[in-house]
């Protein structure tokens, strides 16, 4: 203790929320996923041997962009109610964030089955085609975790299971939220944007 430093002035150090570390251990293991499948999709743009090429085959997912993005904004608002104790404004923002998400889903999926059936492009079928599925697979794969875990929060709050004292739990859940939406902000740029 510091000199002339009274007992009642000092703090007591207090651990953080466990559901805050644990989130943020998340995201930092998942962000170098993510980093390393970024840095293979720039190292091998131009490098596919055979066609189709980005260029080609790839149209801007505008639509799809601005509903994930928006979903960002729709969880902040439902966070917000619940802090306030508004269960129903809670659940009406979770769902329309839900909502946002599947068709951001739908959407890729409707670009994949084109991709797919139209264009012929797999995961097989070039260096392009690998490296493309599995970045954008990815991000997928982990809009949907995220949309299951918000699912079973939006069924809880429905059965009346949610309060305001969740308000802490549910905004740790929304910072996943929002890592989704970042990452798809790099994909985007990555493979839309600098890969065409």
């Amino acid at each position: 203790m510091a000199p002339g430093v009274a007992v009642s002035q000092v703090r007591a150090w207090k651990l953080p929320p466990r559901g805050r570390v644990g989130i943020v251990s998340v995201i930092t293991a998942e962000s170098a996923i993510f980093l390393i499948f970024v840095v293979a999709y720039l190292y091998y743009i131009g490098k596919s041997l055979t066609g189709p090429t980005p260029r080609e085959v790839l149209s801007l997912p505008i639509v799809n962009t601005i509903c994930l993005l928006a979903s960002s904004v729709t969880i902040v608002f439902a966070v917000r109610a619940l802090r306030r104790g508004r269960v129903g404004g809670f659940t009406l923002w979770w769902l329309l964030t839900i909502l946002l998400g599947l068709e951001f889903l739908v959407g890729t999926g409707r670009e994949w089955y084109r991709l797919i059936y139209s264009a012929h492009l797999t995961i097989a079928s070039s260096l392009f085609g690998t490296t493309f599925y599995s970045l954008v697979g990815l991000h997928a794969s982990h809009v949907i975790i995220g949309l299951i875990a918000l699912l079973i929060v939006l069924g809880l709050a429905i059965r009346g299971h949610v309060s305001e004292q969740h308000a802490e739990r549910a905004e740790v859940l929304s910072w996943y939220w929002h890592f989704v939406d970042t990452v798809w902000i790099v994909v985007f740029t990555v493979v839309y944007v600098i890969g065409r």
